[in-house]
């Protein structure tokens, strides 16, 4: 088991790759009460055309990551969910776009959740009938997120930006898509993507580094698994600009929604490691001196009942897709967005002043501190960074050594109105 030092932010993590492939990450946090653990596959929703191992390519229908998450609770004597529940512990898991999580949190019998963690998440169980229930079930969340405008207004946002990448595409797929799935290919889909070699187990809390590993060793050493080869992922060629410039849907809103951002260039999205983190910090930090509540477009939209206080900005960069989001709710779409087509390319010519960009540098370095007391946040990041090649714990460090160089060479390659799209959600009734 190596021993990793963050001397600057006081963190030590235990690190061991098992010889069937899984990576085991264990960090210790001293004088924290609640543990919690993830056991991730790097396996999402954009991953619908893949060649097996061995095996012939294959396309899998939409939403069967999602689907696949669902039934993994399932077990031949009931749900693992009373299990955790009798052991003091409540789970969870989530499908993204690029991976799909298990989770536990507890503040008692660690040990013993650890194991039904990973003892269930490795013996799927499922049956003719019980993925026939499934379509129903997940068909109703489907309908739910269809009509809940916040979720519309984002995926109409993705869906404008992108012509081909899989990324456009609902995470949950669609009733008719999810109609296809079958046993069989659930289970196609698990074995390519659940082997370990394909997984991190991540645990932080008030744990015996030692012990936890000892266990998780002996629990892999039971469960026979063949060496695996590698998975080939299949992704459409994405063309530069973005499919649609506008995209807008009615629904039953008091009052509109309206996002609007920029696909990221083709050039950026294979990044991996520090020089993605690197793009990332730039892109949130130049993205904050523009839209953040403290400068000036900010506030002049406030004052003038353009935006309230849920307007906000997010940025995503992952392998193969990468794009800003920014927006929320406002009275008036169109002049908000007329408002930042004509502010942006005076922000551009004039760049981000050096004090600015170290005073958001100051901000998010002790925000990225603040979420370091968060077990959720830590093991949530963890994972994602490793999956890009990255380290969570260079985030700081490489947040300090940021210039206002890149950060306004972000501005100038990001903003770029070739890649410009909206998305508007309004009333049925409006004009």
């Amino acid at each position: 088991m190596d021993r990793i030092e963050h001397r600057q932010l006081e963190e030590t993590l235990f690190y061991e790759k098992l010889p069937n492939g899984l990576q085991v990450y264990l960090l210790p946090k001293p004088g924290f009460n609640k543990t919690y653990a993830t056991f991730t596959t790097r396996y999402g929703s954009i991953d619908n055309h893949f060649q097996p191992p061995g095996g012939e390519k294959i396309r899998v229908p939409d939403g069967i990551a999602h689907f696949l998450e669902h039934k993994m609770f399932e077990e031949k004597d009931g749900d693992v969910f009373s299990r955790f529940s009798n052991q003091g512990a409540s789970a969870n898991a989530f499908t993204s776009f690029d991976r799909t999580a298990y989770l536990f949190s507890s503040t008692g019998n660690v040990e013993k959740n650890v194991t039904t963690l990973i003892d269930f998440v490795q013996d799927p169980y499922f049956t003719d009938p019980s993925v026939e229930k499934e379509k129903g079930i997940i068909g109703q969340e489907i309908r739910m997120y269809d009509d809940n405008p916040d979720w519309r207004s984002y995926f109409g946002l993705i869906a404008a930006m992108f012509a081909e990448h899989p990324v456009k595409i609902d995470i949950a797929g669609t009733v008719e898509s999810i109609a296809k799935i079958d046993k069989e290919t659930l289970y196609t889909c698990y074995e390519t993507f659940y082997h370990p070699s394909n997984m991190l187990l991540f645990v932080v809390g008030p744990i015996d580094p030692k012990s936890i590993m000892e266990l998780v060793r002996k629990n892999q050493e039971t469960k026979p698994f063949e060496a695996m080869g590698e998975i080939k992922r299949f992704f459409p060629e994405e063309p530069e600009g973005v499919d649609q410039a506008k995209m807008e849907i009615r629904l039953t809103v008091g009052i509109p929604k309206c996002l609007f951002g920029f696909k990221e260039s083709r050039n950026e999205v294979g990044l991996q490691g520090e020089e993605l983190v690197r793009r990332e910090l730039a892109t949130e930090v130049m993205l904050e001196a523009i839209f953040g509540e403290g400068s000036d477009l900010y506030q002049s939209l406030y004052d003038d009942g353009l935006i309230d206080d849920h307007f906000g900005y997010d940025y995503s960069l992952e392998r193969g897709y990468g794009f800003s989001i920014v927006g929320g709710d406002t009275p008036d779409p169109e002049t908000l967005v007329d408002r930042i087509r004509s502010a942006l390319p005076k922000i551009q010519q004039e760049g981000i002043p050096t004090e600015v960009v170290d005073r958001i540098r100051k901000k998010k370095t002790g925000g990225y501190m603040r979420s370091l007391n968060s077990p959720e946040w830590i093991a949530n990041q963890f994972t994602r960074y490793q999956f890009n090649g990255a380290n969570l714990f260079q985030v700081v460090p490489l947040l300090e050594s940021l210039s206002a160089n890149e950060v306004n060479r972000r501005l100038q390659d990001h903003i770029d109105w070739d890649r410009f799209a909206v998305s508007i959600v309004r009333s049925q009734e409006a004009k």
